[in-house]
């Protein structure tokens, strides 16, 4: 009975010691919180052009804004995407592409003497999949990121981390009984974007992505697009914390095919 008690001092008194010295470090807090949202807005091209019976070259640039105390919306620039790859279009159902990323973050934060902008690389592969259910469209897509980031501050090192990305969408005619020139669309779609590395402890959720978007199909070869978006996710080094965001979407498509073929919409309706 006596070493019965002893057992259970010590495992009370390990108990205690633990939660004495997570009180010290910090700890965790009792439950997540999410911080005040933000806002920001996006303004994004695609281009996707057609080099060969089976291959296209992904050229897109992304120009991303966020709020200010004083201005939302588009009071500083925060980053600016620059993504290229080759895709294999194996159907009009599927197609993938392989390529790199070249993105600059700016400091948002003002914080001196951090550096006022950092770049981002990161390789990456996505797999397409589209499904016709007359008279909408359903698009899976499947990306993978390998990235290697930084911080700020003159002298920090480089993290690498690992992105899954899973979309889903469809799109919607409207006014008119099938998607094709001068047709309006609304757009719907979801994205969850986890991560992964040494550096992800307790953040694996990044990001999960509500985006509704109204499109204009101008010609085979042009669309355009604008949406309303609502994001949250873990911070990377506490994921107790949750960021949020609004943003507006604008993009812009455009599949040029110099090859001598006859006009006509492409396969796939790439996105971001």
């Amino acid at each position: 009975m006596k070493k019965l008690l002893h057992i259970c001092s010590l495992v009370a008194a390990l108990f205690i010691f633990s939660d004495l010295t997570a009180q010290e470090i910090g700890g965790q807090p009792d439950e997540s919180q999410f911080e005040d949202a933000k806002t920001g807005l996006w303004i994004n091209t695609y281009g996707n052009i057609r080099i060969a019976k089976r291959l296209f070259w992904v050229a897109q640039t992304h120009f991303r804004f966020e709020n200010t105390a004083a201005t939302p919306l588009v009071g500083q620039i925060a980053q600016i995407y620059n993504r290229h790859a080759i895709g294999y279009l194996h159907s009009k159902y599927f197609n993938m592409a392989l390529g790199g990323v070249l993105r600059v973050n700016f400091n948002t934060k003002h914080v001196e003497p951090d550096l006022k902008a950092v770049p981002e690389w990161r390789i990456w592969h996505e797999y397409n999949f589209a499904q016709s259910f007359s008279p909408y469209m359903i698009y899976h897509r499947v990306r993978i990121e390998h990235r290697w980031t930084r911080g700020f501050a003159e002298n920090s090192d480089w993290i690498f981390r690992n992105r899954w990305r899973y979309m889903f969408k469809f799109k919607m005619p409207l006014g008119k009984p099938k998607l094709g020139p001068q047709t309006y669309y609304f757009s719907p779609e979801a994205e969850l974007i986890m991560q992964s590395g040494k550096a992800v402890v307790d953040s694996p959720f990044e990001d999960l992505r509500l985006h509704g978007s109204f499109g204009y199909i101008v010609n085979p070869r042009i669309t355009v697009a604008t949406g309303l978006m609502y994001s949250f996710g873990q911070r990377l080094f506490d994921g107790a914390f949750y960021n949020q965001k609004w943003t507006v979407r604008c993009h812009l498509y455009f599949s040029p095919d110099f090859r001598k073929v006859k006009n006509k919409l492409p396969s796939i309706h790439f996105d971001d």
